[in-house]
């Protein structure tokens, strides 16, 4: 049971920090699983009580993230089924101006075990309305279930603990460390990740231009906890190898231990110790699907422990990650919403430097000790992590 004042505190940051507040023009989506249930009670209230119009988006136990489909239409449903959006769940979309989500499943495994086809068919339907929500001022979360306790393999009471404590510490110091790397990003041309794998005793490198892109620093603001920062490479230049160490769970199964080969932006190569078949899943779900979207750095030194789920995983201070599918708009333009930033990432989008999929997966190596991470250098000058947060060294 989460004490009433740790509810209040999410809820606050949630709307007032990452929302940017909420006023009388702002219609708020808050969408979860029944599971989600208490926080997502707060906020609907705060959202009433500030002026605005909360739609409650309830998401049925067997769908995953509340996707335009179930996964029984996944598995039952036709081509032209799945094509059948009705038009009334586009236009929930786009009446809102501002959006929460809350993360937490009741029993994952009513939408697990999907085959590739599946899987991928489900991604490509919701791709055009997760471009609604990048595309609004947003934020996710991620509520304590028994499921998800039991997936990470931890006690529900430890799980919660850490959890809301994560969830209710003020992001804003974060802050202060992101803005000393934005600068490196953003003069950098090249960044060169090194990795060791571990069954092949050898040290890989993975090279990717960043000239295009500019640093996003991430302190609450879409993410809850939070504590990365982040661009989108050039997306035809990947070139070279990098192994993956620390697991990712999709759709609720484990992936583990992934090796990627890349050959003029594309994966042409790729395994994986557990899960090979989901990721498989995940790559070859489009053309998008076999490029990189992102590449980031953890900064939270508060997340000390590392969690299968991509929200907490991908913040550890002193981890890296990278994305396999879409690139982020704004890390291209700072205004993606204007006419200019419009023709901007058309134009990028054409030219394959801006990647397009119905995926965004993250997958992230561990540069603390005992990890696979070896160095990580921006145009010759080094990073590494130090008490979790990563610095320029020397």
């Amino acid at each position: 049971m989460i004490a009433s004042n740790d509810l209040e505190i999410w809820a606050g940051y949630l709307l007032d920090h990452s929302l940017g507040g909420i006023t009388a023009d702002d219609r708020v989506m808050i969408k979860g699983e029944a599971v989600c249930w208490p926080l997502m009670a707060v906020l609907e209230r705060r959202v009433i009580e500030a002026g605005g119009i909360p739609d409650v988006y309830l998401v049925p136990p067997n769908n995953e993230r509340g996707r335009v489909w179930s996964a029984a239409m996944a598995r039952s449903g036709s081509e032209a089924q799945i094509a059948g959006v009705p038009d009334w769940h586009r236009e929930r979309y786009l009446n809102m101006n501002k959006y929460v989500e809350v993360l937490g499943a009741e029993d994952p495994s009513q939408f697990m075990s999907l085959s590739a086809e599946q899987s991928q068919a489900l991604a490509a339907s919701d791709r055009p309305f997760a471009n609604i929500r990048l595309a609004t001022n947003w934020v996710i979360t991620l509520f304590p279930t028994a499921a998800s306790a039991e997936m990470e393999g931890m006690d529900f009471q430890t799980y919660e603990r850490f959890i809301v404590g994560a969830s209710t510490t003020d992001p804003r110091p974060l802050l202060e460390a992101e803005e000393k790397l934005a600068p490196v990003i953003d003069r950098g041309t090249t960044i060169r990740i090194v990795t060791e794998h571990p069954h092949k005793g050898r040290e890989l490198a993975l090279e990717l231009d960043i000239s295009r892109g500019r640093a996003v620093m991430s302190y609450g603001l879409r993410n809850f906890p939070d504590g990365e920062i982040f661009t989108s490479p050039d997306a035809s230049t990947a070139t070279g190898e990098i192994f993956v160490d620390l697991p990712v769970n999709y759709g609720g199964n484990d992936i583990c231990g992934i090796y990627l080969r890349f050959e003029d932006g594309h994966i042409v190569e790729y395994s994986a110790d557990e899960g090979h078949d989901h990721l498989a899943a995940i790559i070859e779900t489009d053309e998008g699907s076999h490029r990189l979207g992102e590449v980031a750095l953890g900064m939270n030194p508060g997340l000390d422990r590392v969690l299968k789920h991509p929200l907490f995983v991908e913040k550890v201070g002193g981890t890296l990650h990278i994305a396999i599918g879409s690139s982020y708009d704004n890390c291209y333009v700072e205004d993606a919403g204007s006419d200019e930033g419009k023709a901007e990432i058309e134009r990028l989008a054409t030219a394959g430097v801006l990647n397009r999929s119905a995926q965004h997966v993250d997958i992230v190596t561990d540069f603390r000790p005992g990890g696979a991470g070896r160095s990580v250098q921006i145009d010759g000058v080094e990073l590494a992590p130090r008490n979790g947060v990563w610095e320029v060294v020397g």
